[in-house]
């Protein structure tokens, strides 16, 4: 986890420069415009155009592999469930396995979903992955004129992150030197999962409280105008960017239509 938290861009990339607002808005322009669909075409061409610009951010491709690879585990837990356990099963049968039916339609929902949460996911990772977490809180309070008190609360939680990481290696640890350990059973394991995940989450809560206290009591909570160190401009090359995503999130979506493979979200 603390790996996820620390920019890898080489600063080479052209995007990677741009305004943190700006990769933002673009980002869930580009993002949120691929729910309309359930077809597998639309995030398909996404993802290609994702996988181009890539080298525009400064990002090697081993790189986001290492940190998109819970996201690919996911989509093929969606596709492994939505074909065995789908409800509706349309369309020509594909392969017949026992009593597991495999489908047309439920292959082609199952990858919809599967393509579309990694073309919704990618945005963000190549975002957080070429940003500096203080400028984009910078970027935020200049440019998109958010409260001081949320932008330097997301700054905060998003420094805490590493520590997360640290934290959950400590309890287990601890807990392996205490003598509980799940070994190859797969029930305890989870167990055990579910028991550490509590008490991070009761850890991380009263680190949260103890750190909302500190803030306030150093004064970003005062009500008075704040200052900003480093000045984070919005020029018309970050326009630009949130144009172009836009413009490449209608072209997937107009691909997926002159295919006929478009199947709105609604309707």
């Amino acid at each position: 986890m603390s790996s996820l938290a620390i920019p890898v861009a080489t600063g080479s990339g052209v995007l990677a420069r741009r305004n943190p607002v700006a990769k933002l808005a673009a980002a869930l322009l580009f993002s949120f415009t691929l729910v309309a669909t359930l077809d597998p075409v639309a995030p398909a061409v996404a993802i290609a155009i994702e996988l181009a610009v890539l080298p525009l951010f400064g990002i090697r491709y081993g790189a986001l592999l290492r940190r998109v690879w819970p996201v690919l585990v996911s989509a093929l837990g969606i596709v492994v469930t939505m074909v065995l356990f789908a409800a509706e099963r349309t369309g020509p049968v594909l392969l017949t396995v026992g009593p597991i039916v495999v489908t047309s339609g439920v292959l082609l929902t199952a990858l919809g979903l599967a393509l579309r949460m990694v073309a919704v996911a990618l945005p963000g990772i190549m975002v957080f992955a070429t940003t500096d977490p203080t400028d984009l809180a910078d970027a935020l309070i200049q440019n998109a004129r958010t409260p001081p008190r949320f932008a330097i609360g997301a700054l905060a939680a998003f420094r805490l992150l590493p520590l997360l990481s640290a934290e959950w290696q400590m309890i287990s640890m601890a807990r392996r030197a205490r003598g509980v350990d799940a070994g190859r059973n797969p029930v305890a394991k989870l167990r055990l999962f579910v028991s550490t995940a509590f008490a991070l989450l009761v850890g991380a809560i009263r680190r949260g409280t103890r750190l909302a206290t500190a803030m306030d009591a150093r004064g970003f909570d005062a009500g008075v105008p704040r200052t900003s160190a480093r000045r984070q401009r919005f020029t018309s090359a970050d326009t630009a960017l949130v144009v172009a995503a836009a413009v490449a999130a209608g072209a997937a979506l107009g691909v997926s239509i002159a295919l006929g493979t478009f199947r709105p979200l609604i309707g």
